[in-house]
């Protein structure tokens, strides 16, 4: 996959003020990759190589596989419960402390219960649903979800991972 550096295929840079799209300054981010993604359960693969793709820009510390399961859920989430006619958006945001994943979505409704408290049970194990946000919120350092424009962007970040000796 060739891109421009910080960029991917058919994707744009940070926003015109001088900041990304999570509000990180431009300054601080050491690459930027963005790109539309489809409608359809086919996004989740494509999200899943482009993160992947993105940390590999990383010389150390990535932690690629949380990131790109992460990545995953997400993107899943997004297919499934938004309606299928606009494209879904995915950016990923490499920081010196890590990195920030973004997946935004054209409904405003906030995702279930991402950034609050655990949910009051568990997720049933025979179900192959329920525990994506979950996930997000056991793995990651942090997450949330803000308005946007044209929706809303649901975001995680992953510290860098500790070197290996």
């Amino acid at each position: 996959m060739s891109h421009s550096p910080g960029y991917a295929p058919g994707s744009t840079p940070g926003t015109a003020s001088g900041s990304t799209p999570g509000g990180t300054p431009a300054a601080e981010v050491a690459g930027l990759w963005r790109i539309a993604l489809p409608h359809t359960t086919a996004a989740v693969p494509i999200a899943r190589a482009l993160v992947r793709t993105a940390l590999a820009d990383v010389d150390e510390g990535a932690d690629c596989d949380t990131a790109e399961l992460l990545t995953a859920e997400l993107v899943a989430n997004a297919v499934e419960h938004t309606d299928g006619s606009t494209p879904i958006e995915l950016a990923v945001e490499l920081l010196p402390e890590g990195c920030r994943v973004e997946v935004h979505d054209p409904d405003p409704s906030p995702p279930g219960d991402l950034a609050g408290q655990p949910p009051h049970r568990m997720p049933d194990p025979w179900q192959e649903h329920g525990r994506g946000l979950l996930l997000v919120r056991t793995l990651s350092t942090a997450c949330g979800h803000r308005p946007t424009a044209r929706g809303k962007a649901v975001w995680f970040r992953l510290p860098r991972a500790p070197v290996q000796a």
